[in-house]
């Protein structure tokens, strides 16, 4: 009776003990913010709207080639990559909780010892074998799995908010480009033509060489300005066909329609308070999440320096065939229940755990670099943002001045009031007022782009990859 009372009562201890868990550090740590927002924040709208914020733009070449360049990107394939990757370690370290259940199959035929005949047995059972978490080793990396699973998956939403944001930054660069161009073709064609119009009056005799002279210079200077303007405009393009996998003649189709250049309205809004904002980052939740893994994981090197316990068991069914008669033969068993009690392994399982908690540490000191480069990023943006809008009127107000003044002057010098010399100074001005405009252009559209990267790209936490929650 004794005998038979043993093995449960083991078992039921082995339970018991199971329910004990080596305690971990908290995977949630206190990282220091500013209540708000020091930059002026632009208003209207919400951070959802962030998700397809282009789309109020009202450009299809822009949606377009963004879901191009997300399509081709091995940036975006290689984090969907780790996203299974990830899902298979889950899977795996889940499994290490739950018993192993095999098949087995044999067949023998001989004798052990005479006089008993020559002897066949036939057998097929089942066995198992179960490791009891006794220290919760085996929990603590199915939830470092499992969080290392979630931050892929952040992952994955930070790839297409990055290749998004580099998407439009480069169509941004082109386009502006272009304008550019435009602005340098109008440049080196009056350039030209007052070159011509000096040749033809200093070869009459009523303009002295010197200013010929001057004219020609003028007008090399303006050529060669277009020669690069036109040859930056070509970089741009080959990169963006690079980066969307679009041939590049269908992409300079594409882009023979108008663009709509981001105004001084806000296309999104952003709340004042950094923690809301920061919760719509991708890469800060996959930082959090790698901190709560490297918690998990200093649980289950520490586990493997306690006692373990594992239960094995079998049944089978089988014939013998002896003396020319077949025979069932059953069998089962249940253990041993096997104790490993960990003895010296010259600080091997210490140094594991020492290492776990080290990298425990520098996860959460990259934590809290992150959130700081979060909030600087979206300060940053904000000040771009609102010192693009606050020069705005002054760079139109200066164009629109210096472009009367050059016709002004243009005219006085057709008429013989006015030296080349005034004429080229106004030139001069002109065209670093016009390009100043459109550079300024650029600059508000790229905070934009900018500010969008820096809050998260309208991610929310609970929004998963298609096709990857499972």
């Amino acid at each position: 009776m004794t005998n038979r009372l043993r093995m449960p009562a083991v078992l039921a201890l082995a339970l018991i003990l199971a329910g004990c868990a080596v305690t971990r550090p908290p995977s949630q740590v206190e990282a220091p913010m500013p209540p708000q927002f020091y930059a002026p924040l632009p208003h209207g709208g919400q951070l959802a709207d962030m998700s397809r914020w282009w789309d109020q733009l009202q450009d299809p070449v822009l949606v377009s080639l963004i879901d191009a360049a997300q399509a081709a990107s091995p940036t975006i394939a290689a984090a969907a990559t780790r996203i299974e990757t990830a899902r298979a370690t889950r899977v795996a370290a889940s499994a290490a909780l739950l018993p192993n259940l095999d098949a087995t199959a044999s067949a023998n035929r001989g004798f052990t010892q005479p006089p008993i005949p020559l002897a066949t047995t036939v057998q097929a059972g089942l066995q198992t074998q179960w490791e009891i978490d006794l220290f919760g080793g085996n929990r603590a990396t199915a939830d470092a799995a499992q969080a290392r699973l979630q931050g892929a998956q952040a992952g994955w939403h930070d790839a297409r908010v990055s290749v998004a944001a580099e998407t439009a930054n480069n169509y941004i660069a082109l386009r502006t480009c272009r304008r550019l161009l435009a602005v340098t073709e109008n440049d080196a064609r009056s350039r030209a033509e007052t070159s011509r119009l000096n040749q033809l009056s200093a070869e009459a005799g009523f303009t002295a060489p010197a200013t010929a002279a001057l004219s020609r210079a003028s007008a090399a200077e303006g050529s060669a300005r277009l020669t690069q303007q036109r040859a930056q405009c070509e970089i741009d393009l080959k990169t963006l066909a690079a980066l969307t996998a679009v041939p590049e003649p269908a992409l300079r189709e594409r882009l023979e329609t108008s663009w709509n250049e981001p105004g001084p309205a806000p296309l999104f809004g952003v709340t004042e308070v950094p923690a809301q904002v920061l919760a719509q980052r991708p890469d800060v939740f996959q930082a959090e999440r790698e901190v709560a893994a490297t918690s998990a994981d200093v649980g289950a090197a520490q586990a493997q320096r306690y006692p373990r316990v594992s239960l094995t068991g079998s049944v089978a069914a089988g014939m013998v065939r002896l003396g020319g008669e077949w025979t069932d033969a059953q069998t089962w068993s249940l253990g041993p229940l096997a104790v490993t009690l960990p003895l010296f392994d010259a600080g091997r399982r210490a140094a594991n755990a020492d290492a776990s908690r080290a990298r425990y540490d520098e996860a959460v000191v990259a934590y809290r670099a992150r959130l700081r480069q979060a909030v600087s990023e979206v300060e940053q943006a904000l000040v771009n943002l609102d010192s693009a809008r606050r020069r705005d009127e002054d760079a139109r107000t200066a164009a629109e001045g210096y472009r009367a003044s050059f016709a002004a002057t243009e005219a006085r010098f057709r008429g013989g009031l006015g030296s080349l010399f005034e004429l080229e100074d106004a030139r001069r001005t002109l065209l670093a007022a016009e390009t100043a405009l459109v550079t300024l252009q650029r600059e508000r559209a790229a905070a934009w782009v900018a500010l969008y990267r820096a809050t998260g790209g309208g991610w929310r936490r609970d929004e998963a990859p298609a096709g990857a929650a499972r």
